[in-house]
């Protein structure tokens, strides 16, 4: 079981490197299910492991020049900022028990891997339409700006709440909104990754002890990922890979659902 959990955190690395995003949706279920690391823990080790590893791909990417800083830097303050103040004065409020459905008894733990779950579902979904290739029609008009500040709240909100990474929700944004080409779009996915993980971590510090030495090893095993995933998206079409992964989440995410529901319920 050890051996497959290592395994799986190389997948980590793989999939930021891949397509951007889809770390954070493997990250805490492989921490919770083969690490047995506490759900809450789980979102704030994502964290760690998912920023630290975007931002060796950011400058992998940066290096190549496939990331827009400008829009890494005034899209991410908004999401920063909202997962900041999510980890730093809104998670540690969460109480243990949260409510009672009938005999089934909501604890914070299970309500985050459903939420966890709703989650993978969603990005599967995004994952296999892939409607990226539409062109901006919103980038330019009056208002966008608002928009784009939703956007980044949003993102954060997921971020904080999750410790995801929002790459499945960023990649589109910046595609589609801002028209952005799509593997500049995944350097500058990386970048605004890692800086709202890496900021959400910091604000963990005083809300969990950390185990420093495991939590090193499972990121430099996902660094190591990432530059198989950089890799391999200059010799394949990213495209149907992603699809892929995509029905692989969909799959992990209804595996959660029913533990989550039926086996605890």
């Amino acid at each position: 079981m050890e051996i497959i959990a290592y395994l799986a955190s190389a997948l980590i690395g793989v999939s930021l490197g891949l397509i951007g995003g889809g770390g954070s949706i493997l990250t805490v279920p492989v921490m919770v299910y083969l690490f047995g690391v506490n759900p809450l823990l789980a979102t704030s080790y994502s964290l760690f492991i998912v920023g630290t590893t975007s931002m060796v791909g950011a400058f992998q990417n940066l290096r190549n020049k496939l990331v827009n800083l400008k829009i890494a830097l005034l899209f991410g303050l908004s999401s920063v900022t909202t997962v900041f103040i999510i980890r730093k004065f809104f998670v540690s409020l969460i109480p243990s028990q949260l409510f009672t459905i009938s005999n089934f008894q909501v604890t914070s733990n299970i309500m985050t891997m459903l939420l966890f779950a709703l989650l993978m579902l969603a990005a599967s979904f995004s994952m296999i339409k892939d409607k990226l290739r539409l062109k901006s029609v919103v980038s330019t008009a009056p208002g966008s700006g608002w928009k784009l500040l939703i956007y980044g709240v949003s993102i954060g909100f997921v971020t904080g709440l999750l410790g995801a990474g929002g790459g499945f929700l960023l990649i589109p944004t910046l595609v589609i909104i801002l028209g952005l080409p799509m593997k500049e779009a995944i350097g500058t996915s990386l970048m605004i990754i890692a800086f709202n993980s890496l900021v959400g971590f910091t604000g963990d510090l005083d809300h969990f002890n950390i185990n420093w030495p495991f939590l090193l090893k499972v990121t430099a095993i996902a660094l190591a990922g990432i530059f198989v995933g950089i890799f391999i998206s200059s010799k394949i079409d990213g495209g149907k890979l992603k699809k892929g992964f995509g029905w692989f989440v969909l799959i992990m995410g209804g595996y959660i659902l029913g533990k989550e529901l039926i086996l605890k319920g």
